[in-house]
């Protein structure tokens, strides 16, 4: 009886884990600015990390700080790994769920960078961290690492 109970306890926790563990979706440019087209939040800051990228590691805890800071205004914080598709279950997966994130993580499916680049932003050189905010029709692209106070900065100016 003992053993029976454990087992059910332990696939209960096996399933409750797994069900609120990061789903990482892979998107394309299109699908990416259609989902903030038809989002229901007002302002979007999607940030362009890569698990390899040691300065997108390390500011995304503030991203992840701001939605929770702000959970309670219209904003949606999207996580955009650039890393290379064939990376998706062995690196950017594990990589999620070891850093606990909660904001939505998507890994960008296309294969031509300057052509997705462009697409972004025109001024974009392509290296990341970048990231892009948008209210409105107002868009704002930076290049560069922030700090907390600074993406905080970036954010209340839209």
């Amino acid at each position: 009886m003992k053993i029976k109970s454990f087992l059910y306890i332990f696939l209960f926790g096996v399933f409750s884990f797994s069900a609120y563990s990061q789903n990482v979706k892979l998107l394309n440019i299109n699908q990416l600015n259609e989902r903030i087209k038809n989002g229901k939040d007002s302002t979007y800051v999607v940030n362009f990390w890569a698990t390899w990228c040691a300065p997108c590691i390390k500011e995304l805890p503030h991203f992840e700080k701001l939605s929770a800071d702000h959970k309670s205004e219209k904003l949606a914080v999207l996580l955009v790994s650039l890393d290379f598709k064939s990376k998706l279950s062995s690196s950017v997966v594990p990589f999620v769920k070891r850093k606990n994130l909660k904001n939505e993580v998507f890994l960008l499916n296309e294969s031509s960078p300057q052509e997705f680049i462009d697409r972004i932003d025109p001024s974009w050189s392509g290296s990341i961290p970048a990231t892009l905010f948008i209210k409105d029709d107002k868009r704002k692209f930076v290049e560069s690492e922030f700090t907390y106070e600074q993406l905080l900065t970036e954010y209340k100016k839209l």
